[in-house]
């Protein structure tokens, strides 16, 4: 998935009124341009819409020889997490013991939250009040809010909005907390809204922001339209569709998407994803100025950290550490535990050479949120650091990927590409082109082109990768580890003057881009000179 997917934002209000005019992220933006056919003449989308997967292509058939193997069967997972209870023993035990916590309560859970208001009797509904209001989620205290969302629908069992409300918060909290088992309790309450009341948007609206969490992307595009069918300015809806559109590789009818919701809900939800579809498509100066502008109207602390991350994010993709540095502390100035923020400033310190900083904070992260993403990074970063007993701290932590995973698949979370992007570096190969080419057959983005690609490559099969590592680059999304990658295969497929000029450019974008990959960057152009 993209590095926004995991991204939380705060909750809106519902709208049925268009905005003001000249509000909008494109009151100055350039004219538009079209994402066309990559170098290597494999086409993306051109303003239509292209077949789903059950009518069209699903990508390459898998490998006899790779499909056949099983999946992991209980007994592995199982050994996941005893290989996390051990590295408690050699590692931190407090901090990695939590981690291993946090899933265990995770996995045993599930019910207990929404168990508390499932039965409430006949009484007559009356709405929750204004404090239990969507807005309520973005004050960054969502246990709050959840205690007393149940509290309210204990009394009010057939209030929809609060019910709604609710399913909402379940999944921000799943999102926030790296917590799966809050989806099934999410998709429960939003059900129990639409049985009262099947024509809700906001329900509606919560079950398209579930499907995307789940990265179920068709099923958010569904759901989303389902919502604007019946308020076309919900703004969740309106985000969601975004999301959707540029989760499928469909970037073209994503930014129409995008130009629709600026122009009826502008406002930082919109505005961020507006900037995101900017950058995909390599328009970096667009993208600055949209979040700019998001930030400057940005007044709630959750909105301030959602946009100055992004901004964060936006600086360290083009390897501006010392920018991405101020935004992330920007962002933690207002909400000190927004997790994007703290991993992506952890990650700009690595990348400008500060790795003790980086590893104490990226610890921090993982000892409260597990998340693929963070485990990988802290993982890299023993490996390159190197002392005694780095290596096995490493393993605990790729170990604790394969748990998070598992917890995710029980959960109804489609976890291939995380486990495609971790397993190709740090665990089974076999399961990273499994996992890729599953992927690959969901949707066509170039994430995913980039993760199947780098599995092909893992598993010796450049002149396979060499397509798709070059469909990856095809957008001008500027990505210094879809460029290294692009390079990596060039190299092994013997246009070394290509894989110079990819592997140079990756390393001028982004030097810092990966702990371990960038440094495998150096060593593959030294090589090559």
């Amino acid at each position: 998935m993209s590095p926004r997917t995991h991204d939380t934002e705060p909750a809106e209000a519902p709208a049925t009124e268009p905005p003001p005019a000249g509000t909008g992220a494109r009151t100055t933006t350039e004219p538009e341009q079209q994402i066309s056919a990559g170098e290597d003449g494999q086409d993306t989308p051109d303003g239509h819409e292209p077949p789903t997967p059950a009518d069209g292509d699903a990508g390459p058939d898998p490998d006899p020889d790779l499909s056949s193997v099983p999946d992991p069967d209980p007994d592995q997972r199982v050994a996941a997490v005893r290989r996390v209870a051990a590295a408690g023993r050699r590692w931190r035990a407090v901090q990695l013991a939590g981690c291993a916590a946090l899933l265990a309560v995770a996995m045993t859970a599930g019910a207990i939250a929404f168990g508390a208001v499932r039965d409430g009797g006949g009484a007559q509904v009356t709405a929750a009040p204004a404090a239990l209001s969507p807005e309520l989620l973005s004050s960054g205290d969502l246990e709050t809010s959840i205690g007393a969302l149940q509290k309210h629908l204990r009394d009010q069992p057939r209030d929809f909005g609060g019910w709604a409300t609710l399913g909402l918060a379940y999944v921000e909290q799943a999102r926030t907390k790296g917590d799966p088992s809050r989806y099934p309790q999410a998709e429960e309450a939003l059900k129990r809204s639409l049985d009262l009341e099947p024509r809700y948007d906001q329900a509606l609206a919560g079950r398209a922001a579930l499907a995307a969490a789940r990265h179920d992307f068709e099923g958010a595009l569904k759901y989303a339209d389902g919502a604007l069918e019946r308020n076309p300015y919900n703004e969740r809806a309106l985000s969601s569709r975004i999301d959707a559109l540029v989760e499928l590789g469909r970037y073209d009818e994503a930014s129409k998407a995008a130009d629709t919701a600026d122009s009826r809900r502008p406002g930082v939800p919109v505005f961020t994803r507006y900037a995101y579809v900017r950058e995909l498509r390599g328009d970096v100066r667009t993208a600055q100025r949209v979040l700019d502008q998001a930030l400057s109207s940005a007044t709630a602390a959750g909105d301030i950290a959602y946009v100055s991350s992004a901004l964060g994010q936006l600086a360290w993709n083009q390897g501006d550490y010392k920018a991405a540095l101020t935004h992330y502390a920007r962002a933690l100035a207002a909400d000190e535990t927004y997790v994007p923020a703290l991993e992506g400033h952890a990650r700009a310190q690595a990348a400008s050479g500060d790795r003790a900083a980086a590893i104490k904070g990226m610890e921090d992260v993982v000892a409260r949120f597990p998340l693929p993403g963070p485990l990988v990074v802290l993982g890299e970063l023993y490996e390159e650091r190197g002392a005694e007993g780095d290596p096995a701290k490493a393993r605990d932590l790729y170990a604790l990927v394969d748990a998070w995973t598992a917890l995710a698949r029980a959960n109804k979370v489609n976890a291939d590409l995380d486990t495609a992007l971790a397993a190709a570096d740090h665990g089974d190969k076999a399961a990273a082109l499994r996992a890729a080419r599953a992927e690959w057959a969901r949707r066509h983005t170039v994430h995913t082109a980039d993760a199947l690609a780098w599995a092909l490559h893992v598993n010796g099969r450049d002149e396979e990768a060499l397509p798709y590592a070059r469909r990856a680059t095809a957008t001008g999304y500027r990505n210094a580890t879809f460029l290294y990658h692009r390079g990596i295969i060039e190299r092994a497929t013997g246009h070394t003057d290509d894989a110079r000029a990819h592997l140079t450019a990756a390393l001028e974008l982004n030097p810092g881009f990966s702990p371990l990959g960038a440094r495998e960057a150096r060593t593959a152009l030294e090589a090559a000179e």
